[in-house]
């Protein structure tokens, strides 16, 4: 296997107990902020190159939120590594009990091409931070960023213990068969399958963030405007091109009336009259990508935008009407600036439509009435939610991300990515003296000694009381 000896030498790096100190953790973490100030101006030559994206949205999303997990972290860190203290039963109230943050060891992180920077780079800091050793192996479908990452990024980390490995389906397949101690994969559910099969070979625990197709429910009383400007902005970001955008929605047919006439605005406020000449609306990352989702057009009808360039990789942010469940378009993830709308009459009939499908990464609800969106939250799952807008749960650092079911396996972000590559060991240390109160646990078993056995581990329920 063409990758044995690399992951070889990183597990002997691991096994030395290098990665281990607090103070190697920070001086790694803090060539990752060294690399994204340096290489700013590269991050943002190599996206736009690869994806047309604006440098506000790449120093957004790339730059600045990984900035922010950078910093959560480097300020935490001493915290989450310490042992947590656990309360211990009668027979080991005189022992220390604790849980240990243990490394993994070797970890392997798969990233995707639609946020290339940042989707390595946030599951790279917690691994760091836990102790680690890992490889990286971003997308090749983003080839400018990929030779980026490939060349720049081993000089500022230790060669000794990180690695970027670069290739497309037949490396990445080799690399799996290696063993490693931990899988992080963010892609589609389809590809998640194959990494999950080849961890299985190994025993291997993985966290998948994969996508799906997220639902936006818009109720009857809402700010039409502010509905349209929020939701607007979560589908064409990046072109559409990013895995929590709302990929469709639902509401009545008097509020699509409403919503279309403010989408239209939104778009034109946004992008101008032709979002083909803004500078701040993407390109679709591919040739194979840009077909794929230009076929969704021929889903419904196109009541907004609907323009193509294949020359450009250029489709217009869209929006598609009567549009039924099964059509294309409601078949896969859109992945692409296309927004369809599905009729429905109730907010119950709209949740039986989420429910009807696979749970998604996100589900959005929009409503004047905050009964209504807890009723969304309350009776629908999914792997995150926001209420009034869209995204932006994701920019927290505080909250989990991550799928359910087929959107994913498993969270990270802040503290949840340290907790990701971290093994909780649960230790016990004992003192080699008083013994004679070890010897009831011994044979010759005897009813009074299973009695005072009994006392030593019993745990009692606790129960809520009412002081009158």
């Amino acid at each position: 296997n063409p990758y044995a000896g690399l992951v070889s030498h990183l597990r002997a790096s691991w096994l030395s107990g290098k990665t281990r100190p607090m103070e190697y953790r920070v001086a790694q973490l803090e060539a990752l902020g060294r690399f994204l100030d340096d290489k700013k101006q590269q991050i943002m030559d190599a996206t736009a190159s690869d994806l047309g994206k604006a440098p506000f949205e790449t120093e957004l999303s790339e730059i600045l939120m990984c900035k922010n997990e950078l910093h959560e972290t480097l300020s935490n860190l001493s915290r989450w590594m310490k042992d947590e203290k656990v309360d211990r039963i009668l027979a080991v109230q005189l022992d220390s009990a604790f849980i240990r943050k243990d490394p993994y060891g070797v970890v392997l992180i798969i990233a995707p091409w639609n946020y290339p920077i940042h989707l390595f780079l946030v599951p790279l800091i917690g691994a760091i931070a836990a102790g680690n050793c890992a490889i990286i192996k971003p997308s090749e479908v983003s080839k400018k960023t990929e030779r980026l990452v490939a060349e720049a990024l081993p000089s500022y980390l230790d060669k000794d213990c990180f690695a970027v490995v670069t290739g497309g389906v037949q490396e990445t397949t080799r690399l799996l068969e290696n063993k490693f101690d931990y899988i992080f994969f963010t892609g589609t559910p389809s590809v998640g399958r194959i990494v999950m099969t080849a961890a299985a070979k190994h025993l291997t625990p993985v966290t998948l963030e994969l996508g799906g197709k997220n639902p936006c429910y818009v109720s009857d009383t809402c700010d039409v405007t502010n509905v349209a400007r929020r939701v607007a902005w979560g589908r064409f970001f990046n072109a559409g091109q990013t895995c929590i955008a709302p990929d469709y929605l639902l509401c009545t047919l008097e509020m699509q009336e409403k919503l279309l006439p403010a989408l239209q605005k939104a778009i034109n406020d946004f992008y101008g009259p032709n979002p083909r000449e803004s500078p701040d609306f993407g390109r679709i990352v591919s040739a194979k990508q840009f077909q794929r989702v230009q076929r969704l057009l021929g889903s419904g009808r196109v009541a907004i935008g609907g323009q193509t360039d294949e020359a450009e990789r250029y489709i217009a942010p869209t929006v598609l009407v009567d549009v039924q469940p099964s059509d294309p378009v409601m078949q896969e993830e859109v992945f692409g600036p296309i927004l369809p709308i599905i009729i429905i009459t109730s907010v119950d009939e709209a949740i039986d439509f989420i429910n009807s499908r696979e749970r998604p990464l996100a589900v959005y609800a929009f409503s004047s009435d905050d009964k209504v969106v807890n009723r969304v939250l309350e009776r629908t799952s999914s792997g995150g939610f926001c209420g009034n807008d869209t995204m932006m749960h994701v920019t927290l650092p505080s909250l989990p991300f991550g799928g359910v079911g087929n959107s994913g396996l498993g969270t990270h972000h802040g503290k949840f990515s340290f907790d990701t590559f971290s093994h909780p060991r649960g230790c016990l240390k004992r003192g080699m003296g008083q013994e004679p109160l070890n010897a009831p646990r011994y044979p010759p078993y005897s009813q009074r000694k299973f009695g005072i056995i009994q006392a030593a581990l019993k745990m009692a329920r606790v129960s809520d009381c009412t002081l009158l």
